[in-house]
């Protein structure tokens, strides 16, 4: 019982989870401390309210605290738009700079000229409109 949880502990895909949700957490208590220590007075110069945790408004005496999920809305977006610009398009290019000289995979599928279905290569019918391929020529 306890070997199996040992090799469950110590397989890559757990370990690299526990590696991203601490690096996850740093980063955004990184992104945290940028919206409220730059982010939010910037907004506060230009606009006149250093910080939206205060903005409210009320219908027939309920008050609607809007402020605090406009902070942790400013939040999300520079911590999407951080991942996105200093992780995920770096990447993207990286790996397309690699694959540059490779060549593309065989493909695995072909059009059915009559339906235009995906059918697998090796078929000799249309598995959605029994067109034989032996006989159709494409349109």
């Amino acid at each position: 019982m306890l070997q199996g949880f040992k090799q469950f502990i110590l397989r890559g895909n757990v370990l690299d989870l526990a590696v991203a949700v601490v690096m996850g957490v740093a980063f955004g208590a990184v992104v945290t401390a940028l919206v409220k220590d730059l982010i939010t007075p910037l907004i506060g110069a230009i606009g006149g309210k250093p910080d939206f945790s205060a903005i409210e408004f009320t219908v027939n005496g309920s008050k609607f605290p809007i402020g605090d999920f406009l902070n942790a809305l400013v939040s999300f977006i520079l911590i999407a738009a951080a991942v996105y610009f200093f992780i995920v398009l770096p990447m993207n290019t990286f790996l397309a700079r690699m694959r540059r000289g490779e060549a593309a995979p065989d493909p695995t599928t072909k059009k059915c000229p009559e339906c235009l279905s995906d059918v697998p290569i090796a078929a000799r019918r249309c598995a959605f409109c029994t067109t034989s391929f032996a006989e159709a020529t494409p349109r």
